[in-house]
């Protein structure tokens, strides 16, 4: 699948393994994806991003993603849904964080053996539903390649931690499927 990657698409993927080596989960998942692909520049998942006012509030999309990561993955709408049955979730994380420190409901482990240096792995299975996710995006198009418009596409048009983030931000599927036709229809 990978050799259907544009450079873009690579380059996202590149950069979510970069993300995730950093002090994190020493995987990639979704939200590794996302922060790669707000790096983009002059793409079409990354200029259909900007358009959309998502890479001026990196910041909240961050702290978004750190504060979910802490939740052990759950999203400010699952911590709400929650909250609707009387489960606060803060302070369960608090409470946890208090016994086993800090981060001690960050759902992703280490990587187990070597990284290699190829595109693949270490991928959490959200984040390798959002790259076969992709393939269905570019095919269901007719695309013959995958664009890091396809990773935008197939992060918001599923349940996952990337379009609850979004959709946080005021993004949904919608809209990007929106901007992403009006940017093919004037280039």
């Amino acid at each position: 699948m990978f050799e259907r990657f544009t450079v873009s698409a690579r380059d996202v993927v590149r950069g979510a393994r970069a993300y995730a080596v950093r002090p994190g989960p020493g995987t990639v998942g979704e939200g590794e994806l996302l922060l790669a692909l707000l790096d983009g520049r002059g793409s079409p998942g990354a200029e259909a991003l900007a358009a959309l006012g998502v890479r001026e509030r990196r910041a909240s999309v961050e702290r978004s993603l750190e504060q979910a990561r802490r939740r052990g993955g759950l999203t400010s709408a699952d911590a709400e849904a929650l909250a609707g049955l009387g489960i606060d979730v803060s302070e369960i994380v608090t409470r946890v964080e208090r016994a086993h420190g800090a981060g001690a409901l960050d759902s992703a482990s280490a990587p187990k053996g070597r990284r290699g240096r190829s595109l693949r792995g270490p991928f959490r299975p959200e984040a390798k539903t959002v790259l076969e996710r992709s393939l269905r995006v570019a095919l269901g198009r007719g695309d013959k390649h995958i664009g890091d418009e396809h990773l935008l596409l197939a992060m918001v048009s599923g349940p996952g931690l990337a379009a609850s983030v979004l959709a946080e931000h005021g993004v949904e599927h919608a809209d990007v499927v929106r901007v992403l036709g009006e940017r093919a229809a004037a280039g």
